[in-house]
């Protein structure tokens, strides 16, 4: 199996950070993985390089969700991303965007998930978790 293009990426981005040359990173091509080129890697041997890469100091990046960013007495990015599940499950995967929506503005008064305050956000859960329950 031979490498994704993301995974290409990544060793390019840790080659960069290292300081790496040409000459040092095929020579640990050669003596960790037994390859002469990154194309020739498998799985295996992509472990075995990045373990190498954090080995030497590179620390890859984690990809971050979106985030509302600090809103004091709004409902946190957290409340939000539980509510959607709490009410995909409670409309049994039927429950669209809109459908949601519909309700935040009947029950709370507001047009969307982030415009909701701490408060409201804390009583959606529950009211949520609640009418979930009865539904079952």
């Amino acid at each position: 199996m031979s490498l994704t293009r993301k995974q290409y990426a990544l060793f390019a981005i840790a080659r960069k950070k290292l300081g790496l040359t040409d000459d040092e990173y095929r020579s640990a091509l050669a003596l960790l993985v037994g390859v002469t080129s990154t194309t020739e890697l498998d799985a295996e041997g992509f472990e075995v390089m990045m373990g190498y890469f954090e080995w030497r100091g590179f620390v890859p990046e984690t990809a971050k969700g979106p985030n509302y960013g600090n809103r004091p007495g709004m409902a946190s990015f957290a409340q939000c991303e539980l509510i959607r599940p709490l009410w995909d499950e409670y409309t049994r995967h039927t429950g669209t965007k809109a459908s949601l929506s519909k309700w935040l503005e009947r029950s709370f008064k507001v047009t969307s998930l982030r415009f909701m305050s701490v408060k409201d956000g804390q009583k959606a859960i529950t009211a949520l978790k609640s009418m979930k329950s009865r539904a079952a």
